[in-house]
């Protein structure tokens, strides 16, 4: 079958892996209504496009943090990656190198900080913590991190506890013993969610920029009075996200919440996004609604279930050819160009 676009990967996926892998990747919180609403939030967006402004050569990289892309996709944090494909976070982390983009590896990686640094050496690659109990384990995975050239510390602040998920509580989905929670062997029993510390307040951003200099970007932001406690308490970046909807069920869906979001922090910190996202005239939506850069959950565990590495360079190649191709159509030669005048919403 020829993968043209990412709902094939979808259904390879759906079709391949067993039923409570996809399950435990697929899954939403309650009614899986936020999970659904962040893919159908994009369809009420519609464009604006402008003619005959000189396409003729594009211009798709821009920056985070810093750090050139290639395109204004990455790879958001999500666990368990050899669920997917037996060499889990190590192909993630080639996929990412491979089409020049950032990879954020997830605290619950099946491979290890090592491993996945060892894998794509000189790729940008932040790290995702969440903060347990165990406060000497969790220090010490972000002194890891930046020991291993990781670029930037991932906090994601909407866990405090783990949403229900249907599916994962009729199936009794836990690990296969093959597989381990690497980075947190030697610190807990593996996936113990229970471990997560429900206690955490924006002062322990504080605590954290005392163990690293790693710049913070905080995940998990949908209101503007968060986003102005997070610019306050000193974060870099902001990536206004719902976990997929597998939190909070019927919160907002993340490109309906990006906007407020923007409009609080007036440009001080770097705002990206991820949920929803399943075709390039999606990132050209967010990136209109102020979104510096986007990341993908889920389309990623579908390329690698497809063909490992190189499955996930599918995706994303697919990706940035929209991308190219949405941008171009609306009339917009490089990232730059792009704006709020390219959108409008919907009435229905």
């Amino acid at each position: 079958m020829a993968m043209v676009c990412l709902s094939d990967f979808e259904a390879y996926a759906k079709k391949y892996l067993p039923k409570i892998v996809w399950d435990y990747f697929a899954a939403g919180a309650d009614d899986c209504t936020t999970r659904d609403e962040n893919i159908l939030a994009y369809k009420r967006i519609r464009f604006r496009p402008r003619m005959l402004r000189d396409v003729s050569v594009m211009d798709i990289r821009t920056k985070i943090l810093g750090s050139e892309i290639s395109f204004p996709v990455g790879i958001a944090p999500t666990g368990f990656h050899q669920l997917a494909w037996p060499d889990g976070e190590k192909s993630t982390a080639r996929a990412a190198r491979a089409m020049g983009t950032c990879y954020i590896a997830s605290t619950y990686s099946t491979c290890t900080l090592e491993e996945i640094a060892a894998a794509a050496p000189g790729s940008l690659r932040w790290f995702q913590l969440y903060i347990h109990r165990n406060r000497a384990a969790s220090q010490q995975l972000v002194q890891r991190a930046e020991a291993m050239g990781f670029q930037g510390l991932v906090l994601t602040a909407d866990l405090p506890y783990t949403g229900k998920r249907r599916d994962d509580v009729r199936n009794g989905f836990r690990l296969p013993p093959h597989m381990k929670v690497k980075n947190l062997e030697r610190a807990f029993e593996v996936c113990k969610m229970s471990l997560l510390d429900p206690s955490v307040t924006w002062n322990d951003i504080y605590w954290l920029q005392s163990l690293t200099r790693l710049p913070i970007i905080i995940k998990g932001i949908l209101t503007r009075e968060d986003a102005e406690l997070a610019v306050r308490h000193g974060v870099q970046g902001i990536i206004v996200s719902n976990h997929g909807g597998r939190q909070l069920d019927e919160g907002p869906a993340t490109i309906d919440a990006l906007a407020e979001v923007v409009e609080a922090v007036r440009g001080r910190v770097e705002v990206y996004v991820d949920g929803g996202i399943r075709k390039g005239s999606d990132v050209l939506k967010a990136l209109a609604l102020g979104a510096k850069c986007v990341f993908i959950g889920r389309p990623a565990l579908w390329g690698l279930a497809y063909k490992g590495e190189e499955g996930l360079q599918d995706v994303l190649r697919i990706l940035q050819d929209e991308f190219r191709l949405s941008m171009a159509l609306a009339g917009c030669a490089r990232v730059s160009e792009i704006g709020q005048h390219l959108i409008q919403f919907s009435k229905l």
